[in-house]
């Protein structure tokens, strides 16, 4: 599923086409994703102005000028992509209807954005913009990683007493929002901290330390445009590359790259997901 990084780098492809520009006509080509669409869709987004593009964690907001948000969630494999953006950032001309293609915005300035999910893990919904904060999905999420309530002293508190591993602690989106399995096992690398370790048992220290450590993580992924997997695509189209400077995760049996070390990463399961680490350099 994508990530923060990916998210962002989407949202950021999409707003050169949608930000400040009316939706001539929305085409909503079946009656749900992962949950129905809200009734109306397609009249309520057709002829509306976007006013804002912003992202919430693992969400895409697009804020209109009717007073609605609609927040788009990509799911395991949904992809927004544009074509024949009149600003010239997407040469390739509109693309022939493909089967998955189950919403598509007709931009005023000629940009098309399609809404592709093959296995419908997607989601949709129009909020009211003004209570979008407090709307089920978004009211439980914890702080943004990369804004300013995200601190020390936040991490700290939050970690306080716990005896949960840390990396179940790190994926709770009510600690942290946005922060998924791949850029949770890198950022426990990078702080040499074992992904087994009780929060409650780690030195304020440590834990403040991981602090910038995630930001810098997520922050090289954004300007590698993610990591692609499996299904994730910018809006562009193109593979995200960060993949490809992964330290442990996806790499288990090869050689630790920690100067110094001569460990190999490892792979464990908690809850359900597999966790990558350095059993000699991370305690």
């Amino acid at each position: 599923m994508p990530e923060l990084p990916e998210v962002e780098t989407v949202m950021r492809g999409l707003q050169p086409s949608m930000e400040g520009a009316v939706i001539t006509r929305a085409d909503v080509n079946r009656p749900d994703l992962r949950w129905p669409f809200p009734d109306g869709m397609a009249d309520r987004l057709s002829g509306r102005r976007v006013v804002a593009m912003r992202r919430r964690s693992k969400y895409i907001l697009a804020d209109l000028d009717s007073g609605e948000t609609l927040l788009v969630h990509l799911g395991m494999s949904g992809r927004m992509t544009v074509s024949g953006d009149p600003l010239g950032q997407f040469a390739h001309n509109h693309p022939a209807q493909a089967k998955h293609d189950h919403v598509v915005f007709h931009m005023e300035n000629g940009a098309r954005v399609t809404f592709n999910d093959p296995r419908r893990f997607g989601a949709m919904d129009l909020l009211e913009t003004a209570t979008a904060d407090r709307h089920k999905l978004l009211a439980v999420l914890g702080p943004e990683p990369l804004g300013n309530d995200f601190h020390e002293a936040h991490l700290v508190a939050a970690f306080k007493g716990r005896r949960t591993p840390v990396k179940s602690a790190l994926l709770d989106q009510g600690i942290i929002a946005g922060l998924g399995n791949i850029y949770v096992c890198e950022a426990l690398f990078r702080a040499g901290i074992s992904p087994r370790r009780e929060v409650g048992r780690i030195s304020e220290t440590r834990v403040a330390s991981l602090v910038p450590i995630i930001r810098q993580v997520l922050q090289e992924a954004i300007i590698a445009g993610g990591s692609s997997l499996k299904d994730f695509r910018q809006a562009n189209g193109e593979l995200g590359y960060f993949q490809h400077s992964f330290d442990v995760y996806g790499r288990e049996g090869a050689p630790c790259r920690r100067e110094g070390c001569d460990g190999t990463v490892a792979r464990i399961t908690q809850s359900g997901r597999s966790s990558f680490y350095c059993g000699k350099c991370q305690r």
